[in-house]
Parts: structure tokens; sequence; C-alpha cells
């Protein structure tokens, strides 16, 4: 009866790897030449397994000492102080880091859906040839311009304009909000959204207007020869491609949250839990640029930030595996 109750499970757990791997398949008259290339295509896809498993042992390796010392009140935690006087050990805790790139990466979302769903439709479904071209390429030449040139743009020239003429006007219509009060600065979580919101806007508004093309020209003729404008026309379009749109915006918010030099630059760099979009403030991915060549001592320094950079990773695959339940959930239901 022991061996019985143990048989079974083996016996499934063998069904299930050689249909996982197809085994019999893989080995059953098949000449060396197509069984090497089978092997060499199954190594280099794992390949990517491994180097994810490795990066988070690493990662988790040298955050140890951080996750052990300061436990789940890193999370919650609201002080960032890497040399105490005295006795005192330093204090590390990432909870306004965590704030400050939700919401900037939110309000950066915001800012370029609208803004990318229109240039999208308008590519595919209102302009002519040669008006397509050139937005096109003025849109794939956004893409292509380094973090560090939109850090600098923001320096020299959006901040004194947005400082001296945006930011009093946004106070003034929406003061009775928390997030619109309080005192003006430069540098700030606003102008780290704005940036990031135009960092963001090509590859959003790239893969919408691919995703808008990629709609069959026979469902846009149907329904114009019902009758429909061609509002209506680009309604459907939208309706027909939301799985492709939902995964364009869930693209844009990975590269928000990952975004380093262009933030590092304009966001103002301060460690607090801001109320105000006018204060300065610090994201996850700012602060490890902004403070690793000063890590070396005390040792919890790297090792904070190591955590840091844990949870950042963690983030961008919580990210990512949304987007893959979400687009499966509505490729579920359109199969329907």
């Amino acid at each position: 009866m022991k061996w019985r109750k143990i048989e079974y499970p083996l016996k499934t757990f063998f069904v299930k790897f050689n249909n996982i791997f197809n085994l019999k398949s893989l080995f059953k008259e098949k000449n060396k030449g197509d069984l090497t290339f089978e092997l060499v295509c199954a190594a280099i896809a794992s390949s990517i397994l491994i180097i994810l498993a490795l990066m988070f042992i690493m990662i988790i390796k040298e955050a140890w000492l951080s996750i052990t010392t300061y436990g789940i009140e890193f999370i919650f935690g609201t002080e960032w102080i890497p040399y105490s006087l005295g006795n005192e050990k330093p204090v590390f805790s990432a909870l306004p880091l965590i704030w400050g790139t939700l919401v900037t990466s939110t309000i950066a979302l915001l800012i370029s859906v609208p803004i990318s769903l229109g240039v999208a439709l308008a590519l595919s479904e209102f302009s002519g040839k040669r008006f397509n071209y050139v937005v096109s390429a003025l849109v794939e030449l956004l893409a292509a311009i380094p973090s560090v040139v939109y850090g600098l743009w923001g320096i020299f020239i959006l901040i004194p304009f947005l400082k001296s003429h945006v930011y009093p006007f946004l106070q003034q219509v929406f003061y009775f909000l928390p997030f619109f009060q309080g005192r003006i600065h430069g540098p700030s979580v606003m102008t780290g959204s704005i940036v990031l919101s135009i960092m963001i806007l090509p590859t959003i508004a790239a893969v919408m207007r691919d995703v808008f093309s990629s709609v069959p020209k026979s469902q846009r003729e149907a329904i114009i020869s019902l009758g429909a404008t061609r509002w209506e026309t680009a309604k459907l379009v939208i309706q027909y491609s939301k799985i492709g749109v939902i995964g364009a915006i869930m693209l844009g918010l990975g590269r928000a949250v990952g975004e380093t030099m262009a933030i590092t630059m304009v966001i103002g760099n301060s460690f607090n839990l801001f109320t105000s979009l006018f204060e300065p403030g610090y994201t996850l991915s700012s602060i490890i640029a902004n403070e690793f060549t000063e890590a070396s001592s005390p040792p919890e320094y790297l090792s904070a930030l190591m955590e840091i950079g844990l949870i950042l990773l963690i983030l961008a695959l919580v990210i990512n595996s949304i987007a893959q339940v979400v687009v499966r959930y509505y490729s579920k239901r359109v199969s329907r």
C-alpha cells in the first residue's frame, strides 16, 4: 500500500514532465542535426530563465543584510538616515520611494495615454500618407532621444517655464486640492511626471498605431457601409483593438517605472512622503542612481540600495504579469 501511494505521484510527475518537454517527440526518429538544433534552441530559451534566476539570487544575496536588519519596516518606514551619530544604527526605508514611483508613473500615464491615443488614431484613421510618414518619423525620433537629453532639456527649459507660468496657474485653479498646495519648487514630482510622460509617449503611440493599423479593412468598410461616421468608425477600431491598447499602456507603465536618468535630473531628489506635486521627491530608480557611488559604508547602505533594486525588479515583474493576465482575459472574451 505504501509503494502504491508513492508510485502514483511519481508516475503523474513523469507524465507531466514528458508532456511539458515533449521528450518522446524530441528523441524519436530524429537525425543528429535536428536534435542538435532543438537542443540548442531549448538551451537558449532556458538561458533567459537562468539569467533571471541568477539576477534574483545575486540581488537577494547583496540585499540580505538590509532584509534581515530592517525586515518589513523597510517597506513601510519613512526615514533614510545613512550616517547616524554616536552608537545609533543607520536607518533605511522605501515607502517614500515607492510612493514617488507610483505617483510619477500614474501622472505620466494620465498625460501620455490620451495624447498617444489621439496620435495613433490620427495616423491610422484620419491622415494622408505624407502626413503619416512625417509624424511617424517624429514619433520614432522622440523614442530615440537619450534620457539624459530629456533631463537637460527639463532643467534648462522646462523647469523655468513651468515654475513661472504653469504651476502658479494650476495652484490658482486647483487650490482646494492637496496635490496642488504648498510652496512651488522647480525640480519637483510634477516636473518629473511631465518629462516622464513625454518619454513614454512615443512608445505608447507607436504600439497603438500598429495595433489600429492591424484592424482588418473589412471591419471599417462594413461599419461605413451602414452609415457610420468617421468618429463611430474610430470607436469601433478602439473597441476591436482593446487588447493591444492595454498592452501598449502596460508597456508604457513598465518604461515609466524603470526610467532613471531623466527623472533623477528633474525630480529634486528629496526623501520625503510628499503630499504636493510641487514638492521635490524621489523614486526607486533615482535614489539608486543618485546615491550608489556614496554607499561604500556603512555596509547597510549598499545593502539597502540593493533591496530597493530588488523591489524595483519585483515591481516590474508584477506589472508585466498583470499585463499578461489582462491581455489573456480580454483575448478569451473576444474569442467567445
